[in-house]
């Protein structure tokens, strides 16, 4: 279904909890944000904030807890009162945390109500000019020549850029060398600099220097071109069929949250990500409102996610560092 019919039709279907009723909320709800002020879970809320406000006629505030791959941030999720006040995001990478970290201090399934996803964002694999393949197709074929010698950088050890590497390595039968970043700005500036011939990065990072010829784009990690940049082609497009990593940014609350707090603030984040100024600036930061029909939909895309990853991590051999 296309991206934009199905948000309006998950709205349609989200009417009849309504957003007026119940007495929640009474006061100001706190979102906690588990990423770093400028991050792509951060900007998708500061974005809906004031539509939630509006919506719920009670101030929406944005705190940031970020640190150890959003654990931090998620643990003061899951230990809040379930009242409705204190909700939360998680991204992709809290799914993959679970098999590559050693102490995670609390359960995704157990510990948390899912509410509904918000945006997916694709990674974009890139390379230094200098690399002599022009495409994805001809990068295979180069690597296969040269095994366990070419390098890629990503911002770090289990990050969803990692893994959507090593996902395109396992599927292609390709052995490269992980550079790992602290950050994805230090990883771009050295394939820029041709110090690592290739990168796995966010879309909105990598695209300006692709635009400026600074950098090649290989292919989109989503299954569908992103509106970001619709002229690259993703993955699949490039030959390799049932190949698809995103990021992606969600609402959660503590577990226990009462049903009727927790479909009228789905009905909320669906009316929000409906609107299209909302849309517009979330597009042009290149993330695609991607909200589920029925919190249990989110609850099942956040076990399958840990699955999927779970594999890669295992099958790859990554362990924390």
């Amino acid at each position: 279904m296309n991206p934009a019919l199905r948000v309006m039709t998950l709205l349609v279907l989200s009417s009849a909890y309504g957003l007026a009723g119940a007495a929640w909320p009474e006061r100001p709800v706190r979102i906690i944000v588990t990423s770093q002020p400028g991050g792509g879970s951060d900007t998708t809320f500061r974005v809906l904030a004031p539509k939630l406000t509006e919506y719920l006629g009670q101030q929406v505030i944005i705190e940031n807890r970020a640190g150890v791959s959003g654990n931090i941030g998620a643990e003061a999720i899951a230990r809040a009162t379930p009242d409705g006040y204190t909700l939360g995001t998680l991204f992709s990478s809290h799914t993959s945390n679970v098999a590559v970290m050693k102490n995670v201090p609390f359960d995704i399934i157990r510990d948390f109500t899912p509410i509904t996803n918000a945006v997916t964002m694709p990674n974009l694999l890139t390379s230094h000019p200098s690399v002599p393949a022009k495409n994805l197709k001809e990068l295979i074929a180069f690597a296969k020549t040269r095994p366990g010698q070419m390098q890629y950088a990503t911002s770090g050890v289990g990050a969803n850029s990692h893994l959507s590497m090593v996902l395109l390595l396992n599927m292609t039968g390709l052995s490269m060398v992980h550079v790992p970043y602290r950050s994805t700005p230090s990883a771009t500036t050295d394939v820029i600099a041709g110090h690592v011939p290739l990168m796995m990065a966010n879309i909105v990072v990598s695209v300006p220097h692709v635009r400026s010829g600074r950098l090649r784009a290989l292919g989109v990690t989503s299954a569908r071109r992103s509106a970001a940049a619709p002229e690259l082609p993703t993955v699949i497009e490039m030959g390799l069929p049932g190949y698809e990593a995103a990021q992606w940014y969600s609402l959660v609350g503590p577990a226990g949250l009462p049903r009727d707090i927790v479909m009228k603030m789905h009905a909320a984040m669906l009316r929000g990500l409906a609107d299209p100024a909302v849309k517009k600036r979330l597009s042009d930061d290149g993330a695609e409102p991607t909200p589920n029909a029925t919190p249990e939909e989110f609850g099942a895309m956040l076990k399958s996610e840990i699955a999927k990853w779970g594999k890669v991590v295992k099958t790859a051999g990554i362990k924390e560092e």
